[in-house]
């Protein structure tokens, strides 16, 4: 058995039950990065093996891990924060894994995405989520794409692009279209800006972003 084990985003008391017994019964744990999540783990006296797993080896891990699920072995994965294969490695292993008939189950829990898309006062009826935009090429022409997108758009960026993004997403949004920034969600410094882009570029010019950013956009209106 493979499971997917959402960890918390921030605040530690967001993980489940569920998830604690079954990183304590798990054969061994995959994780985005060993440091961070050997914390996690020390708190809830989760002693389960632990190694790395990333988008710099997850390609040439996924056959050994599939063998070792072929064996009978049950292995957990997880990312730093949130759930594993929403802007993190585990798309790749799950996949691998259903092609040979190996069961996956994926466990309810953390993500930034829900919380910011049902707290930011923007309609979650119907939305996109973006992920991470590309860092350079094809930036532009994905965000020319966006702007033309009439439902609810999510996504994730980080402080140091955050300025610049909305410098690009001016002149194709718009400075009137509305958004909220959601910032270090669950944790100690807990933030969030909700106006207009013209606003937006206003406020963080003059309060440097720090963080993890959720930016949540009204859709173009018919």
């Amino acid at each position: 058995m493979l499971y997917l084990i959402p960890t918390p985003i921030g605040n530690l008391e967001d993980i489940t039950l569920r998830a604690i017994r079954l990183l304590k019964e798990s054969d061994l744990i995959l994780a985005e990065d060993t440091r961070v999540s050997s914390k996690l783990l020390k708190h809830f006296e989760i002693q389960s093996p632990i190694e790395s797993f990333h988008m710099h080896n997850e390609h040439y891990k996924t056959p050994k891990i599939i063998d070792l699920l072929k064996k009978g072995k049950t292995i957990a994965a997880i990312s730093d924060a949130g759930t594993p294969g929403i802007s993190d490695p585990g798309f790749l292993l799950v996949r691998a894994a259903l092609e040979s008939q190996i069961e996956v189950q994926c466990l309810p829990g953390p993500t930034a995405l829900i919380p910011a898309l049902v707290q930011s006062g923007i309609p979650c009826d119907r939305f996109v989520f973006e992920g991470f935009l590309p860092p350079k090429k094809g930036r532009v022409t994905r965000l020319e794409t966006m702007a033309r997108e009439t439902k609810t758009l999510v996504f994730y960026e980080s402080p140091h692009k955050l300025i610049k993004l909305f410098e690009q997403m001016l002149p194709l949004f718009g400075p009137e279209r509305k958004l909220a920034v959601l910032r270090e969600l669950s944790k100690l410094f807990e933030s969030s800006f909700r106006g207009t882009l013209e606003e937006a570029c206003t406020f963080f010019n003059a309060n440097s972003p720090k963080g993890e950013f959720v930016i949540v956009v009204e859709g173009v209106k018919n």
